[in-house]
């Protein structure tokens, strides 16, 4: 039997888009990789939960069976969560035919999120952090395919900026040089996940999902066929102290270093060791900042359905 090659909706997510009505993609990678189980499952309900709460219909995305699903069921979330031996491949937009192909199980990142959110008609997505332009990159050229897949992807991505194992200056660079407009939401500091201002300035800010509505709208229209990244500060109550992060980031780029961690792996290895070395600190931030990104990713859908 041939695969389903096309991103398949659930009913609920094709009823909606079919009335034109507001759907917010979310992505899974955040829950197979990002948090620990068993506090994976609960987040998955928390954050759609978010989503409908503010009007909007949730969109999680993953490859199940080989088929690149838009919208999962109950059950399915918890094959996602799973972990242990069921834990999901890790997907970027490179792997998305090969897990296909083989009727692979996997979990979208940020970028395949985007790629399949979009093929489905989906066009707002919450997040939490980008991936972008790693330290080091002109030795290691390891710049994340996010900022690539937001250069060719018509989809509005909700996020807390970029984390801060990475070259921000550098990501912002080159999102201009993809002509991604970058937007921040009521905050003129561009965010560094974890910490509200990573010490860089944001191009243009906004203050009310209205606004962002236009924005988006206008970039369409005007031949505009990268994506926008919408960049929202964790909630202050939820920001991470300053020198908990710093001591955090210092030994988690000693450990990468020492176990020779690169690339896909850069991440989760430097996430498991921010949740493990702060109590729970940081897991807490990174919920939080995620929830608030979906609420916004709503308020923006609906805002642009209207």
């Amino acid at each position: 039997m041939p695969h389903v090659t096309r991103p398949v909706a659930s009913p609920e997510v094709r009823a909606a888009l079919r009335d034109g009505a507001p759907v917010v993609a979310l992505e899974s990678t955040l829950l197979a990789h990002g948090l620990p189980a068993p506090r994976n499952r609960e987040v998955a309900d928390e954050l759609e939960e978010t989503v409908r709460a503010h009007g909007a219909v949730p969109a999680t995305v993953a490859v199940l069976d080989g088929t690149p699903r838009v919208g999962l069921t109950a059950a399915e979330l918890d094959r996602v969560c799973g972990g242990g031996a069921a834990r999901l491949v890790k997907l970027s937009v490179r792997d998305l035919g090969v897990a296909v192909g083989l009727g692979c199980d996997g979990a979208t990142t940020v970028a395949a999120t985007a790629a399949l959110a979009a093929t489905a008609g989906v066009a707002v997505f919450a997040t939490g952090g980008l991936g972008g332009v790693h330290r080091e990159a002109r030795e290691s050229w390891d710049v994340s395919a996010d900022l690539a897949a937001l250069a060719r992807t018509p989809v509005l991505t909700v996020c807390s900026g970029v984390k801060s194992i990475l070259d921000v200056a550098a990501t912002l660079e080159l999102l201009e040089t993809s002509s991604v407009p970058v937007l921040g939401y009521r905050t003129d500091a561009f965010p560094g996940f974890y910490r509200r201002d990573s010490g860089f300035p944001v191009p243009w800010r906004v203050d009310d999902p209205a606004q962002v509505a236009a924005v988006w709208r206008a970039h369409r229209e005007l031949g505009g066929g990268a994506g926008l990244v919408l960049a929202q500060p964790v909630p202050p109550p939820d920001e991470l102290d300053a020198d908990l992060h710093d001591r955090l980031l210092a030994e988690g780029l000693e450990l990468l270093a020492a176990r020779g961690i690169v690339g896909k792996d850069v991440t989760p290895a430097l996430l498991e060791h921010f949740h493990a070395a702060s109590g729970g600190a940081s897991l807490t931030t990174n919920v939080a900042l995620v929830r608030a990104n979906a609420e916004l990713a709503a308020q923006v859908a609906v805002a642009l359905a209207q």
